[in-house]
């Protein structure tokens, strides 16, 4: 069975700082035509910074469309056609000051395929030294250190929500039991 959909028209109703939005008319696969709402976001990146001692670093920060404080992994969106590796580096410095000497690609997700094009590339960041954090001027955040453990047992309650966070959690989870 054919699945695809063509483009039929495309306008932009709205253009942000962060993300442009589109509505679309459609040809479905049967023939008939729908609308779609897109948001064009430029992708992201999600590190999930894991010490020696068996410790992450996560982040705190306050999410307006949820109007309350969330628990993340370090992340952060790509500046235009910039490289996800180059910034993990620069997003996880600037939101906790950690620096890792080395950096495992985990894969990318679609948070949310149905109405967005955002692609979240993740990485796994090990061998961290200490530097001073330096978030953007309109980014406000508390970094929190705990077990790894503690973090999976968080997750597999459903106490941490964030899809970002969820995945990159279970994807180390795997990578550290093979």
């Amino acid at each position: 069975m054919k699945l695809e959909e063509r483009t039929l028209e495309r306008s932009t109703v709205f253009k942000g700082k962060i993300l442009e939005i589109q509505v679309d008319r459609v040809e479905l696969p049967n023939g008939h035509t729908s609308t779609r709402e897109v948001a064009r976001h430029p992708g992201g990146v999600a590190i999930l910074p894991l010490d020696e001692e068996g410790n992450v670093t996560l982040v705190r920060q306050f999410r307006y469309p949820f109007a309350k404080v969330i628990l993340e992994v370090p992340a952060g969106k790509l500046d235009g056609p910039e490289d996800h590796r180059l910034a993990a580096e620069r997003e996880l410095s600037e939101e906790t000051g950690l620096e890792a000497g080395e950096y495992t690609y985990m894969g990318a997700i679609l948070a949310s395929p149905g109405f967005c094009d955002e692609r979240l590339h993740m990485y796994l960041a090990r061998n961290l030294s200490q530097k001073q954090s330096h978030p953007d001027e309109d980014e406000f955040l508390n970094v929190v250190k705990m077990p790894f453990d503690q973090l999976v047992e968080l997750v597999m309650k459903g106490e941490v929500e964030d899809a970002k966070t969820v995945a990159a959690t279970l994807k180390v989870k795997l990578l550290l039991n093979r």
